[in-house]
């Protein structure tokens, strides 16, 4: 077996240190030269071992700071319960399930008319440059950016609900608002992705190096239309999604020895 070489046996024996809590989130690591004292190494193998933990998003630098553990602090989204009018919830699904889990949720709002691009197109089964009404929210939790939220509405669907248009927020959400139009989604299709983010996105949801977004594509359907379709852009390091699906009453039992 080839050996590693000395910067990736480092940065191992640090991403070990950090995952049994040596290092807790938010704490310092020691200093270029204690670590290069510890592990018998150069300065410039130390930097390298340390920029391939940076790159991982699982530490970060500051000028004149030296390293510190990223904080994660993530939030967990019941993407079965999101925006299923079946389940108890008032108001903006976000808003309800973040405050529900005990934390803040701000976010900041635009309304524009775009031309559907060609992966948005093919999912409300419009031409490619068709108008459409874009919703767009950037989306806080606890002050930190949690997600961009981009929900497209065809313009045959903004002529009978006009309020999607609007500047402002749906305050009862645009779910709700459509179904008291006499549109109502009956089902949606989710699709999940994962790639390294544009520099818009990492500027907006303030990624560091390293650390991945996550795609969430919901299309949602009427009876006979496609009447929306929302690309939400998750942080990859604060976020985990789950479903539920079938019966869950074995997960709420006692464990069985």
């Amino acid at each position: 077996m080839t050996k590693q070489p000395k910067y990736r046996q480092l940065a191992d024996a640090l991403r070990r240190d950090i995952d049994n809590a040596a290092y807790k989130p938010g704490s310092r690591l020691p200093s270029e030269s204690e670590l290069s004292e510890r592990f018998g190494a150069s300065r410039n193998t130390v930097r390298s071992g340390l920029a391939l933990l940076v790159s991982e998003g699982l530490i970060s630098s500051s000028q004149g700071l030296g390293y510190e553990v990223r904080k994660h602090e993530p939030f967990e989204l019941n993407a079965s319960r999101f925006e299923n009018l079946t389940f108890p919830q008032n108001g903006d699904a976000y808003n309800t399930d973040v405050t529900a889990a005990g934390r803040r949720p701000t976010q900041t709002f635009r309304v524009e008319v775009a031309p559907a691009t060609e992966y948005v197109a093919k999912r409300l089964k419009v031409g490619r440059e068709s108008t459409t009404v874009l919703r767009f929210c950037h989306r806080f939790v606890d002050d930190v950016p949690w997600s961009t939220q981009a929900t497209y509405y065809p313009d045959w669907l903004v002529k009978e609900a006009p309020r999607l248009a609007e500047p402002g927020d749906i305050e009862e959400g645009t779910t709700r608002y459509l179904a008291g139009v006499g549109v109502e989604q009956v089902g949606y299709f989710d699709e999940i992705a994962a790639r390294m983010p544009t520099p818009e996105e990492a500027r907006l949801l303030d990624v560091s190096a390293g650390v991945p977004v996550m795609l969430w594509t919901r299309t949602g359907y009427s009876d006979t239309k496609s009447i929306r379709c929302t690309i939400t852009t998750f942080r990859g390091d604060l976020n985990r999604m789950n479903y539920e699906i079938g019966s869950l009453s074995a997960r709420e039992g006692d464990v069985q020895l």
